[in-house]
């Protein structure tokens, strides 16, 4: 990977509508050589694929919150029993098994607070792994690199 590269990478990131020759005209190169270096970077898996930014408030997912979730016990078995749990809840944006005090870093996206309150509830609540639960609640976001 070289200074092009990471160029093309930046300006996907950005807009990964970017047509072949408007990311050419941007990083210098021609079309057939940008082409083959988005190609390469694709089969490579730097490039695992492209998405659509969708706006949650317009979606009726105004709410967003982070939450951090401990286990009551530290097995592999009740790690995948969570993370089966969690990967069904469609509420779930990202799950990430962090280092520190809990296990678990959560992205959750619902309606408003009762929706959030009824799935943390009756979903989170209920799990047998769930040791601890703390939320915090996303009031801004200032900077936001996946929108």
């Amino acid at each position: 990977m070289d200074a092009t590269d990471e160029k093309i990478l930046r300006e996907l990131s950005r807009d990964g509508r970017l047509t072949n020759l408007a990311l050419a005209e941007r990083i210098g190169l021609s079309p057939s050589a940008t082409l083959r270096r988005v190609q390469e970077l694709e089969r490579a898996g730097v490039i695992r694929g492209y998405r659509a930014v969708l706006d949650p408030e317009r979606l009726g997912t105004g709410f967003i919150a982070y939450i951090t979730v401990g286990l009551n016990t530290h097995t592999k078995a009740a790690q995948e029993a969570f993370e089966r749990a969690v990967t069904r809840a469609p509420q779930v944006r990202e799950c990430h098994n962090i280092t520190g005090s809990v296990e678990y870093l959560l992205r959750v996206e619902t309606r408003d607070l009762a929706s959030y309150k009824h799935w943390h509830t009756e979903i989170l609540g209920v799990l047998p792994q769930v040791r601890s639960v703390t939320t915090y609640v996303v009031m801004g976001s200032p900077k936001d690199d996946r929108a």
